[in-house]
């Protein structure tokens, strides 16, 4: 079965760091595009940022860093400073091209989810 894990979420004072982890799982990761995205609650989901098979980076913030492990199929995201609207559930996506738009039924693969928390 594929499918898209997250993992490193949690809860962390304002100006702390997560680093979260998407392990892909039954297809060929490295042939596609991995990317994050965030739905804030009462809020529309957003992309954070996007890496393509050869590491090109797209929507990336400062603050936020995406990396790709192409051996261990797996795809990084550093959160550094962060703050409380940064709270929210972290969705680990890929599919041969991704765009700003999230959302499940939009991509090939999307991962269950992964809370952060930021608190004061």
């Amino acid at each position: 079965e594929a499918r898209l894990v997250e993992s490193g979420g949690g809860s962390v004072r304002a100006g702390g760091s997560l680093r979260l982890f998407c392990t892909a799982s039954g297809f060929t990761a490295r042939d596609f595009d991995m990317g994050w995205y965030r739905q804030v609650p009462g809020s529309v989901c957003s992309v954070i940022s996007v890496i393509t098979p050869d590491g090109t980076k797209y929507f990336e913030r400062g603050r936020f860093t995406i990396s790709r492990y192409n051996d261990n199929n797996t795809v990084v995201l550093q959160l550094n400073g962060l703050r409380v609207e940064d709270t929210g559930v972290y969705y680990c996506a890929a599919d041969t091209d991704l765009y700003s738009w999230c959302g499940q039924s939009k991509y090939a693969y999307w991962g269950q989810g992964i809370q952060v928390t930021v608190s004061e």
